[in-house]
């Protein structure tokens, strides 16, 4: 059987490669401090999962984790490996691999920079610039790419030659994190004033994590408007 696995943008994806615990994880490590512990869930498991949730009792979601394996541009995971607290990430290295050519991000529309938000982007660029824009952002990243390959070709080593890759390249990393992490990311990551293009990610990220821990996401969650 196959890990269950999910496209995002155009070339990327989010799989999920393995998990310890599920709801009853959580209640567990929280009725150890009474010297208890259930084989079955319940709907009093069910509320004492709300309750740790409500009053920020995190630490029983800690007890549970993933492990994703995803491809995704490198200025999306610029934003990812933020998230480092109960969680770890090994990334695929331009030091050993050579990066494959036009393995990077295109985006299908191109967006105005807010007005508001100075960090944030709103609606569509003007239409009489939107083949332009496209036309130059694929030509830089295709001519970054070019020259990497130029840099190799002349002896330069991997490691070197790699620099002049564009953020819009495609990287790939092992992501392991607790129950607690990965609801912390979705939070943020889910929010409409986080970048689309990690958004799309988070939400795969939480399709993946809602059928092993339906309870506890939800009570971690309750709160977020996506």
């Amino acid at each position: 059987m196959s890990d269950p696995s999910i496209s995002v943008l155009d070339r990327g994806f989010v799989r999920l490669i393995d998990h310890m615990g599920t709801d009853l994880t959580v209640v567990n490590a929280a009725r150890v401090s009474f010297g208890k512990r259930k084989k079955t869930f319940d709907d009093k498991d069910a509320e004492l999962v709300s309750y740790l949730a409500d009053h920020e009792h995190t630490a029983p979601f800690r007890h549970a984790y993933l492990t994703f394996h995803v491809k995704a541009p490198i200025f999306v995971f610029r934003q990812w490996m933020k998230h480092r607290v109960a969680s770890e990430f090994n990334e695929i290295s331009g030091r050993y691999v050579e990066f494959s050519p036009d393995d990077f991000y295109i985006p299908e529309h191109f967006r105005r920079q807010a007005q508001l938000n100075k960090q944030g982007s709103e609606g569509a660029i003007p239409e009489k610039n939107r083949r332009a824009a496209a036309k130059t952002y694929s030509e830089a990243c295709r001519n970054s790419v070019k020259q990497y390959k130029a840099l190799i070709e002349m002896g330069v080593c991997r490691e070197q030659a790699r620099c002049v890759l564009p953020l819009a390249m495609y990287s790939e990393v092992y992501w392991t994190a607790s129950l607690q992490s990965v609801a912390h990311f979705l939070r943020l990551r889910l929010d409409l004033h986080a970048q689309w293009e990690i958004r799309q990610f988070a939400m795969a990220v939480r399709e993946l994590t809602e059928p092993i821990f339906p309870k506890s996401l939800n009570a971690l969650l309750k709160a977020i408007k996506t």
